[in-house]
C-alpha cells in the first residue's frame, strides 16, 4: 500500500550533468553520496569500504587523492565497484588530470585554486576528454584571502561569491558539466548560503552540512540543515557528513529523502516509542527488525506498533503492520487489513519472512514488467 504525501516538494529547476551513470540536477532523482575514510593507496581496502556503502544505496562515492599512489591505485577502484567516483582534489591540478585519466567520473576541485589560468585549461580539456564532471567545492573553513579580507569572516555572500568565482574558471572554457557545494558546519550559515546560491544560479548543487560531527549529533544537525534545503526543494545530490562509517552517512541520507518523499528506498519502518500498554517489547524488535531487513531495497512500509490505540490506523497506512494484543498474541496486517495473529516468540522471524516475500515479489513484477516492455519495442 502507497502511501501518499499530503504536500508535493516543488524542486528547484536546475541544469542537468551526468556524474558517470548517475544524472545530476534537472529531473533526477536526488543522488546520496558519501566518502571513503581509507587510504586511497590502499585500493582494497578502499574498494571493501565502498562494497558496504553500496550494499547501504549509495549512488556516488568519493574518494581523496592527495598524491600520486591514490590516482595511481584509482583505475582498480573504478573498475571493481558499481558507482561512479569522485576523485576529491586540492591545488595539485596534475592529481585532477591523473585522476580523469584513470576513471574518475567527477573531480571535486576549486579551479581558482588550482593555479594559472593554463592549468585550469589542462584539468577541463582532461574533464571534458575522459567524460569527468567537476564538483566546486566550497567550504567556510577554507574560504580565500581575498575574500575573507573583504568580508572579514566566513558568511553567505563570501560562500556564494567564492562558488561563483570558482564557477566563472571553468564557464571561460565553455565547461558546464558541474555541480556546485557551500558548505559549513553551522546550519545557518549554510542554509543561507545554499538558498542564495539557487537563486544566484542554475547549476546542480551537492548539499551538505559539513563537519557536522558524530553520528547523532551530525544526524540532527544535518536533519534539519538539509531537511531545510530539501523541503524548499534546495539540493540536486546529498552528503551527509558524520564521523562514522561511511554507510551510515547513507543510512541516514535515505532516510532523509525518504523522511520527505523525494525517493523511496528499502523498509520504512513506522515504530511506536513504546509505553506501558505495549504487548512485546518494542524497542528490541524494532532494532531486531532494522538489522534483519536492512538488505532490503525494495520500498516496504511496515509498521510496528505495541497496543491497539495506533496499531489498527497505522497498518491501515502501511504494507505489513504488526500490532500488540494480550496474552502474547499480536494482529498482523497485510496492505491494510487484519490477515492473522502471531504469539511473540515467532514474530520476528515471522515478519522478516513477510517482508522478504514481498520484496520478492515486487522484483519479479518489475522483471517481468521490463521484460515486456523490452518485448514491446522489439
Amino acid at each position: 500500500m502507497s502511501y501518499r504525501p499530503y504536500q508535493h516538494i516543488a524542486r528547484r529547476k536546475s541544469r542537468q550533468i551526468r556524474v558517470g551513470k548517475v544524472l545530476v540536477g534537472g529531473d533526477a532523482p536526488i543522488s546520496v553520496q558519501t566518502m571513503t575514510n581509507t587510504l586511497t593507496s590502499d585500493a582494497a581496502a578502499t574498494i571493501a569500504q565502498i562494497r558496504k556503502s553500496e550494499l547501504a544505496g549509495v549512488d556516488i562515492v568519493r574518494v581523496s587523492c592527495p598524491d600520486e599512489e591514490s590516482t595511481a591505485a584509482l583505475a582498480e577502484i573504478v573498475r571493481e565497484v558499481n558507482v561512479p567516483i569522485v576523485a576529491d582534489i586540492h591545488f595539485h591540478y596534475r592529481r585532477a588530470i591523473e585522476a580523469a585519466q584513470a576513471g574518475a567520473a567527477c573531480l571535486r576541485i576549486n579551479p581558482g585554486n588550482i593555479g594559472s589560468a593554463e592549468r585550469v585549461k589542462e584539468v577541463v580539456k582532461a574533464a571534458r576528454d575522459h567524460g569527468c564532471a567537476i564538483r566546486i567545492g566550497v567550504n567556510a573553513g577554507s574560504l580565500e584571502k581575498h575574500l575573507l579580507e573583504k568580508y572579514g569572516e566566513p558568511n553567505p555572500e563570501a560562500l556564494v561569491e567564492s562558488a561563483l568565482w570558482h564557477a566563472d574558471h571553468l564557464l571561460q572554457n565553455d565547461f558546464h558539466e558541474f555541480k556546485i557545494s557551500v558548505k559549513a558546519s553551522d546550519v545557518f550559515l549554510a542554509v543561507a548560503a545554499y538558498q542564495q546560491l539557487a537563486e544566484a544560479c542554475d547549476h546542480p548543487l551537492h548539499i551538505g552540512i559539513t563537519e557536522a560531527g558524530g553520528r547523532r549529533a551530525g544526524t540532527v544537525k544535518s536533519a534539519i540543515g538539509l531537511g531545510s534545503l530539501l523541503w524548499a526543494g534546495i539540493g540536486d545530490t546529498v552528503r551527509v557528513s558524520l564521523s562514522a562509517e561511511p554507510e551510515e552517512e547513507v543510512s541516514v541520507g535515505w532516510e532523509l529523502l525518504k523522511s520527505l518523499h523525494l525517493r523511496h528506498r528499502g523498509v520504512k519502518v513506522i515504530s511506536c516509542p513504546s509505553c506501558a500498554r505495549q504487548g512485546f517489547d518494542v524497542i528490541r524488535t524494532v532494532e531486531k527488525l532494522e538489522e534483519r531487513l536492512a538488505h532490503i531495497d525494495q520500498p516496504i512500509s511496515l509498521s510496528i506498533i505495541g497496543c491497539v490505540v495506533n496499531g489498527p490506523g497505522e497498518a491501515l497506512m502501511t504494507d505489513i503492520g504488526l500490532t500488540g494484543g494480550g496474552a502474547g498474541t499480536h494482529m498482523v496486517y497485510g496492505a491494510g487489513k487484519q490477515s492473522h495473529t502471531i504469539k511473540t516468540e515467532e514474530m520476528v522471524e515471522h515478519i522478516v519472512e513477510l517482508v522478504t516475500a514481498k520484496a520478492e515479489a515486487m522484483k519479479a513484477a518489475k522483471a517481468a514488467e521490463a521484460a515486456a516492455e523490452q518485448a514491446a519495442a522489439e
